[in-house]
């Protein structure tokens, strides 16, 4: 991976390389950004530049094999460990090293990808994936190993906040004092997720989301006319990824769009009518049907339009970036309905849904709990 296949993000380009230049090189490094912001290709360019002794802000003008290595992802002194859950290729015990053909599949098609992706290439979209203490003691016995080019061996953990307490204590002294010339490299999209015990023994770089323009301009190379571009790109609000999937109509949104939109229809139709209760159920019962990592990500979807409705009723439309494409759906019509005497009882519903969901609870009584509360909710008063 190039520095100049990343989008945007120069300042902390430069200063990666910089750092690397000086030999200024933090043995355990935490990447912290939302999805679709490049932390994870930002990485695999970094960890390029510095184990292949490249110069001059690019990965070019080092070692001309390693970095022929890194073209087919398969360079010995760079190991890697995402969350992972057994399935039909691996019945127990998965790790890492069982999906490395599909994970190098993910790393040149998808490298903004999120973790659903991740799940849904390798079939496990259903489970609740997680970096566990096989995988810790997998880490362990990688690092053990001398280099095998006698430069940099680096350790990339993506998806570092699905990491279990049991794995994170077994890898924490391994993180404080590793073995010489040995990288951590952490990648996360909510660092508080991650034991603090970790955190404080990280470096930590926050990536900001992408500008608009360095999407519009990525749309554009790929084939958009500019005005559809910059309409996808504010849309996306920061997310490349995001904005992949809207060009190419494969946006998970598109369908928790059509679940939010059947849900308020069915809460509006409730007040005073008995009889829709059933709908509500039936709304219940259709998303327990998918897998606990997109009922999660469907809450969080919730949550983001409960935001967006709040800004629009008090008048921040230019803070709105969110658009519903269902038809005759209209957010401005919905949010006056979101109000300052509702919206923190309506965050708290969603985010104690999602906790009781991640905790294997009964998603059919979850949800059709959740239907009902929020269905009061909506038709409380504003003030």
């Amino acid at each position: 991976m190039l520095f100049k296949d990343v989008l945007g993000l120069d300042h902390i380009k430069n200063h990666l390389a910089s750092s690397s230049d000086r030999g200024r090189i933090a043995h355990a490094q935490l990447f912290v950004g939302a999805e679709g912001s490049g932390t994870l290709p930002m990485a695999l360019a970094y960890i390029q530049y510095l184990v292949c002794g490249n110069i001059n802000g690019e990965n070019k003008g080092g070692i001309q094999a390693c970095n022929l290595k890194f073209d087919s992802l398969s360079h010995p002194d760079v190991h890697f460990a995402f969350p992972t859950s057994n399935s039909d290729k691996v019945k127990s015990h998965a790790v890492s090293n069982h999906y490395m053909e599909e994970w190098r599949q993910f790393l040149k098609e998808q490298p903004y990808g999120n973790l659903f992706d991740w799940y849904r290439l390798i079939g496990i979209e259903k489970k609740q994936g997680q970096i566990g203490v096989d995988e810790a003691m997998d880490v362990v016995k990688k690092l053990a190993l001398k280099s095998y080019e006698g430069g940099y061996k680096v350790m990339i953990i993506w998806m570092a906040e699905k990491m279990n307490t049991p794995a994170a204590n077994k890898l924490l002294k391994l993180i404080e004092e590793p073995p010489e010339k040995t990288v951590f490299l952490l990648i996360t999209e909510d660092e508080e997720q991650i034991l603090q015990t970790i955190r404080s023994r990280c470096q930590i770089l926050h990536f900001p989301p992408l500008a608009e323009a360095t999407i519009a301009d990525a749309l554009v190379e790929r084939g958009l006319v500019r005005e559809e571009a910059l309409r996808l790109a504010h849309e996306a609000n920061g997310n490349f990824n995001k904005a992949i999937d809207l060009m190419n109509n494969d946006s998970e949104d598109l369908v928790f769009e059509k679940w939010f939109v059947q849900w308020v229809r069915s809460a509006f139709k409730a007040k005073g009518n008995k009889a829709a209760i059933h709908d509500l159920i039936m709304w219940g019962e259709e998303v327990a049907k998918t897998g606990r990592e997109t009922q999660k990500k469907f809450l969080k979807y919730c949550l983001a339009v409960m935001r967006q409705a709040l800004l629009l009723n008090y008048g921040a439309k230019e803070l709105a970036y969110m658009k519903i494409h269902v038809d005759s759906f209209q957010l401005e019509k919905f949010a006056p309905f979101v109000h300052e005497n509702n919206i923190i009882s309506i965050v708290e519903e969603l985010e104690n849904a999602m906790y009781h969901i991640e905790r294997n609870g009964n998603s059919k009584i979850i949800l059709t709990d959740l239907s009902i509360k929020l269905t009061r909710l909506l038709h409380r008063k504003a003030a």
